[in-house]
């Protein structure tokens, strides 16, 4: 069934609270998914023009201590790691595809969750509570994030099945549904160069996303060719390093929610995961058209 949830600040002055805002959204859906849950943020961006790399390790705790020195000796860019548990988001001014390469070669059991100069991405096994609780989520900063606790039909419950899915750069994506020609198109990704670290159909439809913005396409270009190239019934909501986009299928079957005011734009699975949101009094509440894609952004809507 799963449960999502999206929350972008447009009033600045909101975005100390983001984590408690999201967290309690998520935690109002979990009896819609509680195998596992997510959730990825947007906050200041890394200094000096750098990116921030979310990696994930069960067994790494003893790896990160080493692993900043490592990176900066083969990299030859000074490298910062803050560690949390069996995450740590790594700081560095190498471009993203070098680092990536390297984690890859030197390190294959680390995963690399986010990547980009804005997003973070946690997320585990269990309720939404216990995993807000377990990496202290709720007290992030950032203008918008998006979120997901998983009931999960079509692959096994480990962390790395879990969404969020980043796929680029500042990209991720959370997904309520289906897809039924996965497989398919995860080869005919595999062919182009692209990784998978699980065989999630969300994760397919992320990294979808991702090789049509490669081309070219802009993000609502890409998410409507999606309406063509991917068989399923789904809800998504996609976080890029300015805002968020939503998208639902042509039958519209997966339940969707969006909400605005003055001061935020949100989505949920449900509204109730909306209701105690400041200003929802005030807000203009609606479902979500088919095969229609919203989005937001710092700049303005999109």
């Amino acid at each position: 069934m799963c449960g999502i949830v999206g929350l972008f600040f447009k009033d600045t002055r909101l975005r100390d609270d983001l984590g408690r805002h999201l967290s309690a959204m998520l935690i109002e859906m979990t009896d819609r998914g509680p195998d596992s849950a997510g959730l990825a943020f947007y906050g200041a961006p890394a200094e000096n023009g750098a990116i921030k790399l979310t990696l994930f390790g069960p067994d790494a705790e003893h790896v990160w201590p080493r692993l900043g020195d490592e990176m900066a000796t083969a990299l030859g860019d000074p490298v910062a790691i803050d560690a949390k548990g069996p995450y740590a988001v790594a700081h560095t001014e190498s471009a993203a595809k070098e680092a990536l390469r390297w984690l890859a070669a030197t390190h294959p059991d680390i995963i690399v969750m986010s990547y980009g100069h804005k997003v973070e991405i946690y997320k585990d096994t269990g309720r939404p509570e216990d995993v807000i609780a377990r990496y202290g989520l709720d007290t992030t900063r950032g203008s918008h994030g998006i979120g997901h606790t998983r009931m999960a039909t079509e692959s096994v419950v480990t962390t790395e099945h879990s969404h969020p899915f980043a796929a680029a750069a500042d990209l991720c994506l959370v997904h309520n549904g289906s897809l039924s020609n996965y497989n398919r198109l995860r080869d005919w990704l595999r062919r182009r160069g692209h990784h998978f670290y699980s065989d999630n159909d969300t994760e397919v439809a992320a990294r979808y996303i991702a090789h049509r913005l490669d081309e070219g396409a802009s993000l609502t270009q890409a998410l409507e060719a999606g309406l063509v190239d991917l068989d399923g019934f789904y809800t998504f909501a996609v976080g890029t390093s300015d805002g968020f986009a939503v998208m639902r299928d042509a039958f519209a079957c997966k339940p969707a929610v969006l909400a605005e005011c003055e001061g935020w734009v949100a989505i949920g699975s449900e509204f109730r995961a909306l209701a105690a949101l400041p200003g929802i009094e005030q807000a203009t509440i609606w479902e979500p058209a088919p095969a229609t894609v919203y989005s937001w952004s710092l700049n303005g809507a999109a």
